[in-house]
C-alpha cells in the first residue's frame, strides 16, 4: 500500500463542502415616539455569505449612532467652589457634618466600668454614669438653680459662740460657689470681731469698714472686688474689723449700706452673723432674709439655745422663715459622743424644713483656713447637700421690692 504524502493541492475543499446560506432574525425595533434630541437607528439584515467563511476574512460594517449628550452648566459647582452663590447657612454646619465619625462625639461615662465598655466598644456602648456619679451631677443640678430679679440674702445664726457658725458659713459659700456660675459672696456682719475671712486661703486687709467709707466711691464690680478677698471656690469674702471696738460699731444702717452694695454684683449673699440676737445688725439682716441657717452644737445646751433661737424669731414676726429654715447640726462639737442625734434631730425636724448633719473633719477643726478639695468626701457632701437644700427654699422669681421695713420683706 502507499502511503506516500497525498496531493491536497488537487482537492478542491470549496467544491466538495455543501453550499449552506445562514440568516440573522433580529427582533423588530419597537415602535414609540422619538423625543426631538433621539435619532432612530435601524439595523437592515445582512445575510451571512459561507464565501466569506471560507475565505477567513472578515468584514465589518460601522454603523454611527447619534446620541443625545445632556448639557450641563457647571457654573454653579464652580461658584461654590470659589465661595460664589448662594450661602450656606451657620445651620448647616452640624458635628455630624464635621466631626469624624470614627473618632465620636459622644461624652464618656463617669465610673471605671462604664468607661472600659464605652472604649472597648469603639465609644459605641454607653450604659450611663455610675450611680455615685449620677448622684453627684444630681446634687450639682439642685444648688445650680437659677434666680431672676434681685440678690437672695442668707443669713447664718446661732445664740451660742464655739458651734461652729463662722465654719458653717464658709462651708455654704464654698460649696454655692463651687457649683454655681454666678458670684456668691459671704458677709462677716460679727460686731464681735469675726473671722470669716480666716477661714479662706486668700487674705485682704479691706473690711466691711472700707465699704462703708467708700461706698460713694464704688460704682461697679471693679471697685467693690478691691474690698473683698476670693478663695479657690470663687467664693467673695468681705472680712469685719479686727480691732473689736471698730467691729462693735457696725450697726444697722452700716449692714444696709454694704448688703444694698453687694446686691448690685452678687446673686447670693451669705451673712455670717454674731451671737447677739438682740444687736441691730441682726434686725437689719432678718429684714433682708430669704431663708435662715441656725447653726446648732450636738450638745444640750446648745441645742436647746438653737431651739430657743427659733422661739425668739417666731415671737418677733418671723414664723416664715423659721418654717422655711435650716438646722446645720455641727457633730463635731464636744459631748456629741454622749447625746442622742436623733433625738435632737427629731425635734428640730417639728420646727424647720430639714436638718444637715456636719461630721468631724480634721481640717475643720483645725480653725485654719479651708480647702474644700481637701475636705474628707463625707464633708463636702454635707456641704453641698446644705447648698441645695438652701438653694431650694427660695423663689426662683420675685418682684423688686423695698427692703426697708420689716413688713416688706418677701413671704
Amino acid at each position: 500500500m502507499d502511503t506516500g504524502a497525498i496531493d491536497t493541492a488537487s482537492i478542491d475543499i470549496e467544491a466538495a463542502s455543501p453550499r449552506a446560506t445562514v440568516s440573522v432574525q433580529l427582533p423588530a425595533a419597537p415602535i414609540h415616539d422619538i423625543p426631538e434630541d433621539e435619532e432612530a437607528v435601524a439595523i437592515d439584515d445582512v445575510a451571512v455569505q459561507p464565501d466569506s467563511l471560507g475565505s477567513g476574512e472578515v468584514t465589518t460594517r460601522s454603523v454611527t449612532l447619534a446620541v443625545a449628550t445632556p448639557v450641563v452648566d457647571d457654573a454653579p459647582v464652580r461658584a461654590r467652589r470659589f465661595g460664589q452663590g448662594t450661602p450656606e447657612t451657620a445651620a448647616l454646619l452640624t458635628s455630624e457634618r464635621l466631626l469624624d465619625g470614627a473618632r465620636g462625639s459622644r461624652t464618656p461615662p463617669e465610673g471605671f466600668w462604664q468607661k472600659l465598655l464605652f472604649d472597648a466598644t469603639g465609644k459605641r456602648v454607653h450604659i450611663g454614669d455610675s450611680a455615685r456619679a449620677a448622684a453627684r451631677k444630681e446634687l450639682d443640678e439642685r444648688i445650680r438653680k437659677r434666680f431672676v430679679g434681685e440678690a437672695r440674702f442668707v443669713p447664718v445664726l446661732t445664740r451660742k459662740g464655739g458651734v461652729g457658725k463662722t465654719t458653717v458659713t464658709a462651708l455654704l459659700g464654698m460649696a454655692l460657689a463651687d457649683a454655681r456660675d454666678d458670684r456668691i459672696i459671704a458677709i462677716d456682719a460679727n460686731p464681735d470681731r469675726g473671722t470669716l475671712s480666716e477661714r479662706i486661703g486668700q487674705r485682704t486687709d479691706r473690711t466691711v469698714r472700707d465699704v462703708v467709707r467708700e461706698a460713694d466711691a464704688i460704682r461697679g464690680y471693679t471697685e467693690f472686688s478691691t474690698m473683698v478677698a476670693r478663695d479657690e471656690t470663687r467664693l467673695d469674702v468681705l472680712a469685719s474689723d479686727t480691732d473689736p471696738h471698730l467691729s462693735e460699731a457696725f450697726n444697722a444702717e452700716d449692714y444696709e449700706t454694704v448688703a444694698e452694695l453687694a446686691s448690685r454684683y452678687y446673686s447670693l449673699v451669705l451673712t455670717d452673723c454674731g451671737t447677739g440676737i438682740v444687736h441691730s445688725v441682726m434686725s437689719a439682716t432678718l429684714r433682708r432674709a430669704d431663708t435662715i441657717v441656725i447653726v446648732s452644737g450636738s450638745s444640750v445646751d446648745e441645742a436647746r439655745l438653737a431651739s430657743e433661737t427659733l422661739s425668739w424669731l417666731e415671737q418677733n414676726g418671723f414664723e416664715d422663715l423659721v418654717s422655711n429654715a435650716i438646722v446645720a447640726l455641727n457633730t463635731a462639737t464636744q459631748g456629741s459622743h454622749m447625746v442622742n442625734l436623733g433625738e435632737i434631730e427629731s425635734h428640730f425636724k417639728s420646727r424647720v424644713r430639714e436638718i444637715v448633719r456636719i461630721p468631724y473633719d480634721p481640717q475643720l477643726a483645725a480653725g485654719a483656713a479651708i480647702s474644700f478639695k481637701d475636705l474628707k468626701p463625707v464633708t463636702r457632701h454635707a456641704a453641698r447637700t446644705l447648698a441645695a437644700l438652701v438653694v431650694e427654699g427660695m423663689p426662683t422669681t420675685r418682684p423688686t421690692f423695698s427692703r426697708s421695713t420689716q413688713s416688706e420683706r418677701p413671704q
